[in-house]
């Protein structure tokens, strides 16, 4: 059985970019996690303290730059597809909703998909973009579980996990607990990896 620390201490490999629907690979046939969210909400960074590597997701300081679908595998036991990010209003609009097509036809047609990591800020919460993705995943009966980031730049006192919580208490797709995490403090990095390891281990 693989664990933790057999799994994320090995090297992050890229398989492709996509940027439209038929440059996407159709020869992964590994269990498959993608990340999505909105632009700015800390994605790349992420992604990079999940894998234990700096530079495996790319890291943008202009929000809306990652405008393809990666894919990367670790071992050959798992594909993480980092998925464009979505809403960001400084793109034009023609640009925007090509992004969002790609985003949506990904999500509606890969079977190997077994889960969705939905990254919410937890300074903003669950905006009107992200309930959008959520009503099409529930839709589509797609598995996803949402991702606070940025748990270390709101108070302690702050009860945006139970609020979070109580959003998607009637999603039929949504896992009915949040993971609050941390890129810069490694908070919840675990708790993510344990979630990925689980469909490794299946």
């Amino acid at each position: 059985m693989v664990t933790i620390k057999g799994l994320f201490s090995s090297e992050c490999k890229f398989i492709a970019g996509a940027s439209s629907i038929e440059q996407i690979p159709h020869n992964i046939f590994m269990p498959e996690v993608s990340f999505v969210g909105r632009s700015n909400v800390g994605k790349s960074s992420l992604i990079n303290a999940i894998v234990g590597q700096r530079d495996c997701a790319r890291v943008s300081k202009t929000p809306g730059r990652t405008q393809q679908i990666n894919f990367f595998t670790i071992q050959e036991k798992i594909s993480i597809a980092d998925l464009p990010g979505y809403g960001f209003a400084a793109v034009s609009k023609k640009t925007r909703k090509s992004w969002d097509y790609l985003i949506l036809d990904y999500l509606r047609g890969r079977q190997n998909l077994r889960r969705i990591f939905l990254l919410i800020d937890s300074r903003h919460g669950i905006k009107a973009s992200d309930d959008q993705i959520m009503d099409i995943l529930d839709d589509s009966a797609v598995v996803y579980q949402l991702v606070l980031t940025k748990i270390d730049k709101i108070p302690q006192s702050s009860d945006i996990v139970k609020r979070v919580e109580e959003g998607i208490s009637k999603r039929v797709a949504a896992f009915p607990y949040v993971i609050p995490t941390s890129a810069e403090k490694k908070i919840g990095i675990e708790s993510v990896q344990m979630e990925i390891l689980s469909l490794v281990n299946q």
